[in-house]
Order: C-alpha cells, then sequence, then structure tokens
C-alpha cells in the first residue's frame, strides 16, 4: 500500500487525497531513517548517562540536585 498525501484548503475546507509521488516516499523514508538514527543516540546517551550513575551509586535525582 502506497502512502497517502492528505492536503486540506483551509479557506474551504476542501480536502484531497491522493498517493504519494516516488520523490514523496523517498522523502518520507529518509524523514524516518533520520528520525530512527536520532531516536537511537538519545538512547545510547541516555544509556551512558546511567552508566556514569550507577558507578557513583546516584540516582538521577540525586545527580541534579549534586549538579544543580
Amino acid at each position: 500500500m502506497k502512502p497517502q498525501i492528505k492536503i486540506i484548503d483551509c479557506t474551504t475546507g476542501e480536502e484531497v487525497v491522493r498517493d504519494a509521488t516516488a520523490a514523496e516516499i523517498k522523502e518520507i523514508q529518509a524523514k524516518e531513517a533520520k528520525a530512527l538514527i536520532e531516536k537511537n543516540e538519545m538512547q545510547s546517551e541516555a544509556n551512558q548517562r546511567q552508566a556514569i550513575l550507577n558507578r557513583l551509586g546516584l540516582t538521577a535525582d540525586e545527580a541534579k540536585l549534586i549538579l544543580g
């Protein structure tokens, strides 16, 4: 099933739903890939922070208190 594009004319309220073009599909896939990479990077950073806190024997709340 092809992704669909929904266009809404705000002045008339008319809605048009159409199949995405090849270029639009490629753009959607690129955005999804970028979002997945960013999500994985954020998770990696969170894991690294938690590993440091674990080595120090601190909770996240305790670290916030110490660091201000």
